[in-house]
């Protein structure tokens, strides 16, 4: 495991982990990150692996203001979060983004 270490869904399975992601990433507190994640997992859930989730699982953790700036100013990300999934995130193009 990645020093992502925090899995409390660990025991649950692929599918089920996947439909839990996206009902938080509609229910993150601020609007913001509800398009952000919302729209992102639900483009790409049908690919993503349990590494993917985990990842999620763990950034969903922390707080909103601070993930909101990681992603839209790209500075002080934590180094457990850089990488694709982050640099994926980072390249959205905001203006097309939909609210469900």
């Amino acid at each position: 495991m990645t020093d992502l270490e925090y899995n409390p869904h660990k025991d649950l399975d692929l599918p089920d982990r996947k439909r839990r992601l996206v009902f938080r990433a509609w229910h993150r507190g601020i609007k913001e990150l509800d398009l952000i994640f919302g729209n992102f997992i639900e483009a790409n859930i049908d690919d993503f692996n349990d590494q993917d989730c985990h990842w999620f699982e763990s950034i969903f953790e922390e707080q909103d203001h601070e993930i909101l700036e990681w992603i839209t100013k790209g500075e002080n990300v934590p180094a457990k979060f850089q990488g694709d999934m982050m640099n994926r995130l980072q390249k959205l193009d905001f203006m097309t983004l939909r609210a469900r």
